[in-house]
């Protein structure tokens, strides 16, 4: 299983190799509260951006992650990023996660078609066994979104981290494995498809972070 800097492209959504020179437009998108709330690390200036890119890079390098820069179609407009991380070439499975929306694309097709894009590749290119999610207990919109494209849960890590404010987070596991992604693709077609052209659907639950 060999993981490669790739382009991922859709009908709605671009995920493209994060570059250390998207971190301003990414602290543009990201300067929301709420997006970091239940993620382990937190982003409060354009400065700890571009620290967050760069430490990205280095995992990059290092072979345990690589990131991604969300993108829409055919504005060009960067609303948040994705990453596949936890990578494990041995047993041929990795992590989606460290997933995040700016508010105003979150009741849209990106998740949706992101999820898509990166559980497509991870199966059918990367040769992936598994696939895993990771979220906090207390993100019942992120918990709900998984549920709805098809991830198991598995069970909750109990005091799995040490959040920024020290709360002690309880980690709930999500998986999609190699047998059951046929059934998970054909799923999540259908739900790409009652999106209009432009990407957006009204009464749509997607999650705006996981890991």
């Amino acid at each position: 299983m060999e993981i490669k800097p790739v382009t991922l492209e859709g009908k709605h959504v671009r995920l493209e190799p994060v570059r250390l020179d998207h971190f301003a437009a990414l602290w543009r998108v990201g300067a929301y509260e709420e997006i970091w709330r239940y993620l382990p690390y937190t982003v409060r200036s354009e400065d700890d951006m571009r620290i967050f890119i760069e430490a990205e890079l280095r995992k990059q390098q290092a072979g345990f992650a690589f990131r991604f820069a969300t993108i829409v179609k055919p504005s060009e407009q960067l609303v948040g990023s994705t990453s596949y991380l936890n990578i494990d070439r041995q047993h041929r499975r990795l992590e989606i996660g460290g997933t995040w929306i700016t508010p105003s694309w979150q009741r849209s097709a990106v998740n949706t078609e992101a999820k898509f894009l990166q559980l497509s590749h991870a199966f059918e290119t990367l040769g992936c066994i598994r696939v895993e999610f990771k979220t906090d207990s207390l993100n019942v919109k992120s918990r709900q979104a998984l549920a709805r494209i098809g991830a198991v849960e598995e069970g909750t890590f109990r005091n799995h981290m040490v959040m920024p404010d020290g709360r002690l987070r309880h980690s709930v596991y999500f998986s999609i494995v190699d047998s059951e992604w046929p059934s998970v693709k054909a799923h999540l077609e259908r739900l790409m498809s009652s999106y209009g052209d432009e990407g957006h659907r009204e009464n749509v639950n997607n999650a705006a972070t996981d890991r």
